[in-house]
């Protein structure tokens, strides 16, 4: 078993392939309040969690949201893929505009385990496409992500590891 520790407050900003088991993460480690997941939001503004087109409004309403938490001192999780350095750089400028520390916990499982959790997703699939590019994203992402202002960057790349890590 292997154990980190995060900040009290501040922002986590969970980092992975669609698949790679982000949610099923922040829900064993973090509060039911704690996290915002871009699915939820979409499904607030749009009330449909698959809904791509409204993408940009459910981010919008997740950092209005995140800012708020972050004002009151309260530890927040960011339960997106945020394979992009784009959607990573406006969290930390989101964490940075709230004087709170950022930190990045990336989940670098194998692109195959994402596919094969994928197939058993229902409504909720993504097209393998979408999987293999974010996976191609991220693997470029790895090499600078401690570089792009997260305070901590902490790598899990199987599921034994997932599975066995304790956050303190």
């Amino acid at each position: 078993m292997s154990e980190f520790s995060i900040p009290e407050t501040g922002l986590v900003v969970l980092v992975g392939v669609s698949g790679s088991g982000k949610s099923s993460f922040a829900a064993k480690h973090f509060g039911r309040f704690e996290v915002l997941s871009s699915d939820y939001f979409r499904g607030l503004v749009g009330n449909d969690e698959t809904d791509q087109s409204v993408t940009a409004a459910a981010f919008d309403a997740l950092h209005y949201v995140a800012g708020k938490r972050l004002d009151a001192g309260l530890l927040t999780v960011v339960d997106a893929t945020s394979v992009q350095q784009s959607a990573r750089q406006s969290l930390i400028e989101l964490a940075r505009s709230h004087d709170a520390l950022a930190t990045a916990i990336v989940l670098d499982v194998p692109v195959e385990v994402c596919l094969q959790r994928n197939e058993g997703r229902g409504e909720r699939r993504v097209p393998k496409a979408v999987i293999d590019r974010q996976h191609q994203q991220l693997r470029r992402s790895l090499k600078s992500l401690r570089r792009e202002g997260f305070t901590r960057v902490h790598v899990l790349s199987s599921p034994q590891d997932i599975d066995g890590t304790a956050i303190t």
